[in-house]
């Protein structure tokens, strides 16, 4: 422990910072648009962005409903669901070569064994 304390007096640290630290005196945090900004302008209030936000779909209730969003329609109305020519919805509507082969008894008792039962 004694040897410890020894190596961390003289410990000097590899990070060398310039100057004395200080806080600027004035900061202006106005609000300004972002430099990658389209427009770069800001929105006149926060409803009119909102007006003309989108986020998965228009973000007004008023044109939300009207389209015919997910959950504006009940699933039967949608119309029936099949999958196209060469689309598959499971691994098991799949040709056999593509299938899941099924386990052996054998690697069974391996998995169960931990490895074991192939040593044995």
């Amino acid at each position: 422990m004694n040897a410890t304390k020894q190596l961390l007096q003289h410990r000097q640290p590899m990070i060398r910072f310039l100057g004395k630290r200080h806080t600027p005196t004035s900061i202006d945090h106005t609000p300004h648009a972002h430099p990658a900004s389209p427009t770069h302008s800001l929105p006149e209030s926060f409803a009119s962005y909102r007006q003309k936000a989108q986020q998965h779909g228009p973000l007004n209730q008023q044109n939300h409903i009207s389209i015919g969003a997910i959950g504006g329609k009940p699933g039967a109305s949608l119309g029936p669901v099949e999958a196209g020519k060469g689309i598959f919805f499971d691994r098991s509507e799949l040709p056999a070569r593509f299938q899941r082969t099924p386990w052996t008894q054998a690697e069974i008792d391996a998995i169960e064994s931990g490895g074991a039962s192939m040593h044995a």
